[in-house]
């Protein structure tokens, strides 16, 4: 096969780096000028109405260079913002070629500039995770560009910054781009001199209070640079489509934009073959099919369009395990100009259709597939906003092994790589871009630029990820204050739904809303209804009554009663409160209570009881929405309020650094509740989880009831061999409970049936003293790429091996040879020790280690060491 001319390299390695210091932050850079911030909050209802506030315009700062990068993502040509002819008046010295930055901090890209720390510990920065993520930076590295590259084309690609980037090259503006979370490119091809020395700057501007949970900081996403000839496929310009789909033929369409920047038009010849895809990459020797050639004339700086069809015979499908699988295939198009190879782009894609009924919920392939799904906000833990592929894949893995289909980008666009791994396990996105819209939430949210820039991000992002097979559903906004203007909210749900449209009539969108209800205008704009807590139920208990919280009654049969033939959807349950392995007494009867100091949560130590009993005040728990959503099965699923921790939004204890509501802890730890959705989620499987832990020195003799969670419907409980009875799961519950069981050393254990049947069983035993700590690799052979990663659990455990569910030890954990300590956790909200220190206390007897190779080939030892306990270690390899 000829090469391509195309070139598209990774800038990771060779940056500089440098926070500028408030006092020297030239404000003459902005986008615009700031408006003044109000009163600081911390803890503010996450279901409180957004204000609508609006601001003016300004002519200062840099708004007018920056608004034309996006007249490409603009539909009405009228719109478009011709850049400035004048240059800025602002020449800011971290820009210029000549400036001295050899004492700036060397980073490696995706980085994150907040992450390493400190916490704040004082003030009201809780919601944005107690790290300082706001504030101005300056990224520089130089650009290697040959010679030869005269008369090609030169872009530079960022898959995320965060925030209101502008980039420079040798000393000039080129234009940027402020929503942090999406993807962008601009044409530097202008200001490179090839041959010479370039030098590319990022700076960017993270405002203080623009967000609601950690949203990091930094070049925190993968940059390239892409060298293409003058006249090459458009950035994102395939479109792959199945019309049509059977069982023993698919039409697939590859629709194929095409940019000449030459000075001269040019007759392209377009070739496209279809090739299996495996994890591996394109099975390179088994094309199945190959489209007929497409010849297109593509005017001297114009554009030109066009569709090449081909039939897939007997198509592998794409679809959700278990039922289903992720098959998928590979567009590749080669544009040819003369009979020269000039061009070639490869587009993975998945046949298969999604169908949305408002009876049935959805369908993928004619089968009927509940949504059991999660929310997930784009940190990795102790690794921030910085994307890191296996830290992501183990994210997915470990929500997959819980029995999760289904992910809901909360609230932003993802890392591109994260739909590519959704794409190869078969995970379904609700891909998802605003948390506001013209209303704010915080002072200096996206609401700032709505009007500028939703159409552009909108069109980018479902550009970027339509060909994706995983994503089933945009999502255009997330309790927007807009649900409390009647039409006039309505109004603009109805623009952004039409873009949704316009940019992909394949996929329906919807808007996930938390306070409008049926009789209002807003729903009815919607493909799909998306409601957050409604449909249990809003403050329904009577501790509520007669106050001025949000109270919704259960809202799924009004919905479907005033819409029916709009399919619906919880965009967001549950948000459900817990601390792995803290379980606090007496334990509530309720199925779902709110957490209170005696009922659930201690205010003191800022933790919520593991017995998976206890909600936000405007959520549920798991089981309460298991029992809603039976009752009414036409409902398409769930996203629960969260699959993982993450960074800020720590309700109900904005002291703490992250929150409680993930099904498994911030260290990737699950919870008791991983078994509780798994019984459900997936039931085929036998499962028995027994709670609380076994080891209560001082509790003897006192009430402690045990739990448990699983698949099977019947269960007897022993006590020291003593049987406790035999329990039923009851119609409409999700679990068996012994409340009346008193605490005596030893072991429960249970014996679980199904149909009468042996099915599954557990048990618990009381630990002893502390003796030594365990490791264990989750892999014992990584990439030396300096980018792959190995997460190391520790574990104290006494003499018998027996893991010490109390043990807060202090581990202190060293790796030698090739590689090194990324970071450590525990998965404790409130520990706010910075996260690369390699002493981590341990957090209900475990701690976690993240390796990560150093760029070459070898072997590495990982040990872990506490005072007064047998330490340990373990062996990593790394491989180029």
């Amino acid at each position: 096969m000829t090469p391509s001319p195309r070139e598209r390299r990774r800038l990771d390695a060779g940056w500089r780096f440098r926070r500028i210091p408030a006092s020297e932050v030239d404000r003459a850079l902005d986008y615009i000028p700031w408006p003044d911030l109000g009163e600081a909050e911390d803890g503010k209802d996450a279901d409180a109405r957004p204000e609508d506030v609006r601001h003016d315009v300004a002519e200062a700062g840099l708004r007018r260079w920056i608004l034309p990068c996006r007249d490409e993502f603009v539909g009405d040509p009228a719109a478009s913002t011709p850049r400035p002819a004048e240059k800025p008046l602002v020449r800011p010295d971290a820009a210029q070629p000549e400036h001295d930055d050899s004492s700036w901090q060397q980073v490696v890209v995706p980085h994150d500039w907040a992450i390493a720390g400190p916490f704040l510990v004082e003030g009201p920065h809780g919601g944005m995770g107690r790290l300082e993520s706001w504030g101005v930076g300056w990224y520089r590295r130089e650009l290697d560009i040959p010679a030869e590259d005269a008369g090609r084309r030169l872009h530079l690609e960022i898959d995320g910054a965060m925030s209101y980037a502008t980039v420079w090259v040798n000393g000039e503006l080129v234009g940027g781009w402020p929503y942090g979370y999406n993807s962008w490119r601009l044409d530097l091809t202008d200001h490179l001199v090839p041959g010479g020395r370039n030098v590319l700057a990022i700076r960017l501007d993270n405002p203080p209070r623009s967000a609601r949970w950690y949203p990091g900081g930094g070049l925190f996403r993968d940059v390239h640079l892409v060298r293409t000839a003058p006249l090459a496929v458009a950035h994102w310009g395939t479109r792959v489509t199945t019309p049509h789909v059977a069982a023993d033929r698919a039409q697939v369409d590859v629709e194929v934009t095409l940019d000449n920047a030459a000075s001269a038009g040019a007759t392209a010849l377009v070739r496209t073959e279809i090739l299996p895809l495996d994890p591996e990459g394109p099975r390179e020797d088994a094309p199945v099919v190959r489209a007929e050639d497409l010849a297109l004339e593509v005017p001297a700086g114009a554009r030109a369009v066009g569709v090449v069809s081909a039939e897939l015979a007997n198509p592998a499908l794409w679809g959700p395990p278990p039922t289903q699988h992720p098959h998928r295939y590979l567009a590749r198009t080669t544009v040819l100009v003369d009979g020269e190879v000039v061009d070639r782009v490869e587009t993975p894609f998945g046949v298969r259709t999604v169908r949305f009924d408002p009876d049935e919920g959805l369908l993928v392939n004619g089968e009927r597939i509940p949504i059991q799904g999660v929310n997930n906000h784009h940190d990795l833990g102790a690794l921030g906003a910085a994307f890191h592929l296996r830290a992501a894949r183990r994210q997915l893995e470990i929500l997959q092994e819980m029995g999760a289909n289904a992910l809901r980008t909360a609230h932003n666009p993802p890392a591109p790589e994260l739909l590519d791994l959704a794409d190869e396990l078969g995970v379904m996105v609700l891909d998802e871009l605003f948390d506001s819209w013209y209303a704010r939430k915080t002072d200096l949210d996206f609401h700032l630029i709505f009007e500028d820039w939703h159409e552009a991000d909108l069109r980018a992002m479902i550009r970027r990820d339509r060909n994706h097979p995983s994503v089933i559903l945009w999502g255009v906004g997330n309790e927007v204050g807009e649900q409390y203007t009647e039409e006039d909210g309505a109004e603009i749900a109805r623009r952004l739904v039409a873009i949704a449209h316009d940019e992909d009539p394949t996929r329906l969108a919807t808007s996930a809303m938390n306070y409008a209800k049926p009789h209002m205008p807003l729903p009815g704009t919607l493909d799909v209804i998306g409601i957050n807590y409604q449909g249990e139920g809003i403050r329904q208990e009577p501790e509520f009554e007669g106050t001025d919280r949000i109270r919704t009654p259960p809202q799924y049969p009004l919905f479907r009663e005033r819409h029916p033939r709009t399919p619906i959807l919880g965009t967001e349950t549950a948000s459900a409160l817990s601390s792995r392995g803290v379980y606090l007494f007496p334990v509530t009867p309720s199925r779902s209570a709110p957490a209170r100091d005696g009922s659930g949560a201690d205010s003191t130590r800022c933790q919520v009881s593991a017995y998976e009993l206890h909600a936000v005040d405007f959520g549920s728990t798991a089981e309460k929405v298991f029992a809603t959503l039976a009752e009414h099965p036409y409902v398409a699923g769930e996203f629960v309020w969260t699959g993982f921790d993450y960074l800020g939004e720590p309700t109900p204890y904005y002291s703490a650094r992250s929150s409680y509501t993930g099904i498994v802890d911030l260290a990737g730890f699950p919870k008791d509740r991983f078994w509780l959705y798994r019984s459900q989620w997936r039931p085929e499987v036998p499962t028995a989880h027994l709670l609380p832990h076994w080891t209560w020195p001082g509790r003897e003799g006192e009430v402690t009831p045990v739990h448990l969670f699983t698949s099977g419907d019947e269960a007897e409980l022993f006590v020291n061999g003593t049987s406790h009875g035999r329990r039923r799961k009851e119609p409409g519950t999700s679990r068996m409970r012994w409340d009346e069981v008193v605490y005596e050393p030893g072991e429960i254990s249970v014996l679980v049936t199904r149909d009468g049947r042996p099915w599954a069983e557990d048990s618990r035993r009381t630990a002893g003293p502390a003796r030594a700590l365990v490791l264990e690799a989750d892999r014992s052979a990584i990439e030396g790429d300096g980018r792959d990663l190995s997460f190391v659990t520790v574990r104290v455990v006494d003499a018998q091996g027996i893991e010490v569910p109390t043990a807060d030890h202090a581990i202190t954990v060293e790796v030698t040879g090739d590689a090194e300590l990324a970071a450590t956790d525990n998965g404790d909200p409130t520990d706010l020790v910075a996260f690369p220190s390699p002493m981590r206390r341990a957090f209900s007897g475990l701690a976690l280690a993240i390796v990560r190779g150093t760029g070459r080939g070898g072997t590495a030892r990982v040990r872990a060491s506490a005072d007064g306990l047998h330490g340990a270690e373990l062996e990593i390899r790394t491989r180029l």
